[in-house]
């Protein structure tokens, strides 16, 4: 009896230092990238293929120059991003040719890839123009988060939408979630200001977010996945919850609008850098008091996923790092 005691202590003590290692491990890690919104880094600089000359690039600290940015993280993407960008481009030349006030820019952000994906990007800039599409080139991977606030802070539209480069979600769904964006904004800009004229309003003045969505998909791919897949799902979502909040039941479709204030709020504090950024946008949104409409989406799986099950203790950490670093206000937001 006092064996099994010796080891039942044994091991207790053996958690518990697993855990205060855990815990330390957190911590530390938290404090370690109090300042990694301070993005200090040189400026960045577009190449025109045709001219091999430097294009000086903007920033999202300036007035806007477009209508609308569509910003493409790109990862080892040479096989799919061509048939996602051909759908892309012809979609907003066909709105451009019948809207003359319409303008825009797609900005693929090259994150590290290995393949030919920067050469694939460089193709649709020497055919539409470096002023339509521009490649963002970062070197190294840096991950999807990082990948997208590079797009976003040197982006120049009004509005600003994140895409994946699979296609996955129709690009024609942007609309749904800009009228959305439009309806709400000018409603609000009425109520707060009712002796304003419409001739004022500018929707990249209004801080507003719209979420792609797929939870109403959920119940199909619930019944088409594996059951560990699931359950390793349904386990995230809890995390989320506990970490983000209620407001919001899909954080991670690939498929986010934001008006240009609100990006430059959100984009000059993100941290994470990969997989759950999605879940620190939503964090920062509720801390500003950014108003978030969630949409449905048209939605497809492509295959190919970056994601699979050997990423959720990633994600699991970045949560832990996230909501040790904002709760214990280790890290600070810019206003």
């Amino acid at each position: 009896m006092g064996f099994l005691l010796t080891i039942v202590e044994l091991l207790a003590a053996l958690i518990l230092i697993v855990l205060f290692g855990l815990v330390s491990a957190i911590v530390f890690e938290a404090y370690r990238r109090r300042n990694n919104n301070a993005h200090v880094e040189a400026p960045a600089i577009f190449e025109d293929p045709k001219s091999l000359k430097q294009v000086p690039c903007p920033h999202i600290s300036d007035p806007a120059e477009k209508y609308l940015s569509l910003v493409i993280p790109a990862f080892n993407e040479e096989l799919r991003l061509p048939g996602a960008l051909d759908e892309t481009m012809n979609y907003l030349q066909q709105r451009a040719a019948k809207d003359k006030s319409f303008s825009y820019e797609v900005l693929i952000v090259d994150d590290g890839s290995r393949d030919g994906t920067k050469r694939v990007g460089f193709d649709f800039v020497k055919k539409y123009g470096v002023d339509n599409v521009r490649v963002i080139l970062l070197g190294k991977n840096h991950g999807k988060g990082e990948a997208i606030r590079k797009g976003m802070l040197h982006s120049r539209g009004e509005l600003l939408l994140m895409l994946d480069a699979d296609g996955a979600t129709k690009v024609t769904d942007l609309e749904k979630l800009e009228n959305q964006i439009h309806a709400v904004a000018r409603k609000d800009y009425r109520r707060q200001d009712s002796a304003a004229s419409d001739t004022s309003f500018r929707i990249s003045d209004i801080q507003l977010v719209a979420f792609g969505s797929r939870a109403h998909l959920e119940e199909k791919a619930l019944a088409s996945r594996k059951w560990y897949r699931n359950f390793l799902m349904k386990g995230f979502h809890l995390v989320v919850l506990l970490t983000a909040g209620p407001g919001i039941r899909d954080t991670q479709c690939g498929f986010k609008m934001f008006t240009r204030s609100a990006a430059r709020k959100l984009f000059t504090n993100i941290r994470l850098k990969r997989w759950c950024f999605d879940v620190e946008v939503v964090f920062l949104c509720k801390w500003f008091g950014i108003p978030m409409l969630e949409i449905s989406v048209n939605w497809s799986e492509i295959p190919g996923s970056k994601v699979n099950p050997l990423s959720i203790p990633n994600m699991l950490w970045e949560l832990a790092l996230m909501s040790v670093g904002y709760r214990t206000r280790m890290w600070k937001v810019n206003p």
